[in-house]
């Protein structure tokens, strides 16, 4: 189980997330590429908040396939194109996220892969088999 340390000397951060996540000993690693908000039929929403609903499902697909789920995401790397998009995100991780507090980074880029993308996200996730 993974162990999230938040804490109350530092900075608190504005949404769920930990200062630090520590994997146990002995647990399996996965690392993401980046998924972005592309639908399995090719198409791109408009919005930040549907390509973040889209990220997400993607991510939880490639942790499934690892037999895992999102409690067990270790870290976040988050790639925007626009900071006025960074409460819309939080808002969809937190509520993806439930209580489960990973620990996260947030960039904001001039660009990604493709024009149409607003947003991109890895995950690092840990579990232990038994």
């Amino acid at each position: 189980m993974l162990k999230s340390h938040v804490l109350d000397d530092l900075y608190r951060h504005s949404s769920n997330v930990a200062h630090g996540v520590e994997v146990p000993a002995g647990a399996r690693l996965l690392f993401t590429n980046g998924q972005v908000g592309t639908k399995l039929d090719g198409t791109t929403p408009e919005s930040t908040a549907e390509q973040a609903e889209v990220v997400f499902d993607r991510v939880k697909a490639v942790l499934a396939a690892a037999r895992m789920g999102l409690s067990d995401i270790v870290r976040l790397t988050v790639f925007l194109t626009d900071q006025n998009d960074v409460p819309i995100f939080v808002k969809a991780r937190d509520h993806v996220m439930g209580t489960h507090k990973p620990g996260a980074i947030i960039l904001v880029v001039k660009g990604l892969a493709r024009p149409e993308l607003k947003i991109e996200i890895e995950a690092i996730a840990a579990k232990v088999d038994g």
